[in-house]
């Protein structure tokens, strides 16, 4: 009966621990959320860069697994090299030691305390930026409480002897007992998905004087090695360079553990020397009082000194996982993947992402054309069936992107979003939806010569009056995507000019039916060439949305 106390009792205090934890999490994301964006948008070759790039949005998110999922995102959708995730990956495992000196705090002592002062504006709070205060203060104030509560339970083991027979051999103090630590913490940490937990349990345990310094030590070694696994699951069906960013993280992990394992015993006594009070000093209570200080220490001594060693050493990884990931021989096309649910993401990374993949759909619409520009203006010497055909695979491609982006987006905007993250969430459902039909248009206008002769049609006063009125159209487009990527977009004078072409657009079509009734064109040349002008026109009025998209 007292086992099964101390299990729900446990597993009580871990659900308002990972709550406390997911809550902060999302609370950091909304404050910091702009922050964090600048952060990855300065992402660089430099590996240093990197690594710091990395170091701060974990800090921010306080979550590592966040970060690196993120970062096999990106490298899967070719927005980052190889060299550049893995720095981001190693600056994450520096960023998430924060962690341990956030839990390391007198357990419990403040708990209460801190939901208290949060609950108010998280309630009540006029403004969001408040309203997520409050939010962090609760959460912090949850996982506090939720660790004393861990605590707490834990003391009775203390006198069990059915867990002190079973817990003696990995309180034995020789490799083989740490070896063993380090695999449970390895396997508990890939069951339960979250080192941040292990590592809270970790200390919940070593404080109450359940496990002594050397035991929490060998298991924190084990849960850095149990992280990557959030990694290499959201690598299972990406690219080849999106595996091998989740296999540098693994062996970087993994490397650095086998290193402090083989002088296991000197790491120790090292950490007891650096902070003042011995780890395994009992108070009156019977609880080790400084070693949650202890490993914390030890968790960001291990992960600062390993990310030190290997910065210069990136190439060097880099190499070692492109020779044991080799590719298929095929070009890969980089696209977006769900990996995971995108709600579970940073919002401020999820929309970076999203904005960088529409950069490729514009990219695409560039392509198109440039396809109706050698229809139109160009003297091509391809045939009519070949332009058609480009048109229709780049036509295709564009609905894949609007597809996957909206799915995407849709998804996130699932999750808490500050108000500026809601407007840009909505911008971006609008946009992609406007740039694929404006491919629509394109793909049409090239493929109405597979239906009349496009230069036999446009000939004389008829052709001067075509190129002109697509060429306005086509500067419009490119003006508006320009002004919108660059956020000096002026909307009246987008207006303006949206205007003067629709009305353009209608002093075309009037002259057109005028030349109809003087049988200047035979009826399917008639119908081409009105069908023309309104893709031209349709065009015209998706891309003044386009203007509107984020207004």
């Amino acid at each position: 009966m007292e086992a099964f106390k101390i299990i729900y009792t446990v597993l009580g205090g871990l659900g308002i621990f990972f709550y406390g934890m997911k809550n902060m999490s999302e609370g950091l994301q909304s404050v910091a959320g702009d922050v964090v964006k600048t952060a990855i948008n300065t992402i660089t070759k430099n590996r240093v860069s990197a690594v710091i790039v990395g170091t701060l949005v974990t800090i921010l998110v306080q979550s590592s697994s966040v970060t690196t999922v993120m970062v096999v995102g990106f490298v899967n959708a070719g927005l980052m090299n190889l060299t550049q995730a893995i720095g981001v990956i190693l600056g994450a495992n520096v960023g998430t030691t924060i962690t341990g000196w956030i839990i390391s705090i007198k357990i419990g002592k403040y708990g209460l305390l801190l939901i208290g002062l949060g609950i108010f504006p998280l309630l009540f709070g006029k403004t969001n930026k408040a309203r997520q205060i409050g939010r962090i203060l609760f959460s912090v104030g949850m996982i506090f409480f939720g660790l004393d509560i861990m605590s707490a339970a834990f003391k009775p083991l203390r006198t069990m002897p059915e867990f002190l027979d079973m817990i003696s051999y990995f309180s034995a103090q020789n490799y083989s007992s740490y070896f063993a630590c380090i695999i449970v913490g390895c396997i508990l940490t890939v069951v339960i998905q979250s080192s941040s937990a292990m590592l809270g349990i970790t200390m919940a345990m070593a404080t109450s004087g359940v496990i002594e310094f050397h035991t929490a030590a060998a298991l924190v070694l084990g849960e850095n090695i149990g992280t990557t696994i959030t990694a290499l699951l959201a690598s299972v069906g990406a690219n080849v360079t999106a595996k091998r960013a989740a296999r540098a993280h693994a062996i970087f992990n993994a490397l650095g553990v086998l290193i402090v394992f083989s002088f296991f015993p000197i790491y120790v006594n090292f950490i007891d020397w650096v902070v003042p009070g011995a780890a395994n000093l009992r108070n009156a209570a019977g609880e080790f009082e400084n070693i949650a200080v202890h490993i914390a220490t030890g968790h960001t001594i291990f992960n600062v000194t390993a990310t030190i060693i290997f910065i210069p050493l990136l190439g060097i990884l880099a190499r070692v996982v492109t020779k044991i990931t080799p590719d298929n021989g095929q070009k890969e096309q980089h696209h977006l993947v769900m990996l995971s649910d995108p709600s579970t993401m940073v919002a401020a990374t999820a929309l970076a992402q999203a904005d960088l993949e529409m950069n490729k759909l514009k990219d695409i619409m560039g392509r198109l054309y440039a396809l109706a520009d050698e229809l139109f203006l160009g003297d091509t010497k391809k045939s009519y069936s070949d332009l058609i055909i480009k048109a229709k695979d780049y036509e295709s491609i564009t609905d894949n992107i609007q597809k996957e982006v909206t799915i995407y987006t849709v998804k996130l905007m699932e999750s808490p979003l500050s108000e500026k993250e809601s407007i840009h969430a909505r911008g971006i459902l609008k946009e992609v939806d406007e740039l694929e039909s404006i491919a629509d248009y394109i793909e049409k206008l090239v493929s109405y010569s597979e239906r009349t002769p496009i230069k036999k049609m446009l000939k004389g006063e008829v052709r001067e009056e075509f190129i002109k009125y697509y060429k306005e159209v086509k500067t419009f487009y490119e003006d508006t995507i320009k002004g919108a990527s660059e956020a000096e977009l002026d909307l009246s004078v987008v207006m303006r000019k949206s205007e003067q072409l629709r009305l353009t657009a209608e002093s075309i079509r009037a002259k057109h039916l005028e030349r109809i009734s003087k049988g200047e064109f035979d009826a399917l040349g008639a119908l081409t060439y009105s069908d023309m002008i309104v893709a031209l026109r349709k065009i015209r009025s998706h891309t003044q949305n386009v203007a509107h998209a984020y207004s």
